[in-house]
């Protein structure tokens, strides 16, 4: 148990540090797209109107309220996070939009929903963070798998690479000078958002991120490209 918190410490750190102009700084970096593919991705899983869905790495709720919004009633809705100050602020959200989605604290590592809990499970932009160079992330893949019901879905929205080498050039140009710098600058906490534009930067591209799905076990995984490339929506079946 010890040592699944000290893997998740230092991010867990940065996120509480952030959530007060989070939201603003990701409409002004993705000139509000992200609210579409959020959207996009609340779709998908509520494809076939499972009975319950989960969205991890929640942070301040904008994934889990879509899907709320979205359902309308049909399906129940949660969201986890491990830091305490995004889940405050997806509460005051909630509690703003009468939404009736639940937010949890927890480790991604440790969700406390029993096996086969969830038709569904989503992530919007945390995928990364689990997955880029942490040593965690087989323990993180697997716990998706052990949530999600017998042909379940796991849906992923995150930042991905172009296939242009122009267009990706630029793209990165504009993460290391947008991202890092103003952000760091707006939001007060450089180290976040330099962490943030580098994950993006080196992040796989989407053929990788599907082979990383099917080596965890997923059946079937299916992806399309948003914005040139820059971003991209991944469904992984179990």
């Amino acid at each position: 148990m010890a040592e699944k918190k000290k893997t998740n410490r230092p991010l867990q750190g940065m996120f509480s540090a952030v959530p007060r102009r989070y939201d603003i700084i990701n409409r002004l970096f993705t000139l509000r797209l992200d609210e579409r593919w959020r959207r996009m991705a609340a779709e998908k899983i509520l494809e076939g109107g499972p009975a319950a869905a989960l969205d991890i790495c929640a942070g301040t709720g904008d994934l889990a309220l879509a899907l709320d919004a979205l359902a309308r009633g049909v399906t129940a809705v949660f969201g986890a996070d491990f830091s305490m100050p995004m889940l405050a602020e997806a509460r005051r959200k909630a509690d703003r939009a009468g939404s009736a989605a639940r937010f949890v604290a927890a480790d991604a590592g440790e969700l406390p929903f029993r096996d086969g809990a969830f038709g569904a499970v989503g992530i919007a932009f945390g995928f990364r963070n689990l997955t880029y160079r942490n040593p965690g992330r087989e323990r993180y893949l697997a716990e998706v798998m052990r949530v999600l019901a017998p042909g379940g879905r796991f849906v992923i929205v995150e930042s991905s690479q172009p296939r242009s080498r122009v267009v990706r050039a630029l793209a990165h140009l504009y993460v290391r000078a947008a991202v890092s710098l103003v952000g760091g600058l707006i939001s007060g906490e450089r180290g976040a958002y330099r962490y943030l534009a580098h994950s993006a930067v080196n992040f796989p591209g989407p053929d990788d991120v599907a082979a990383l799905l099917r080596g965890a076990g997923f059946g079937r995984v299916e992806y399309r490209r948003l914005m040139l490339g820059a971003a991209a929506i991944h469904v992984a079946y179990r």
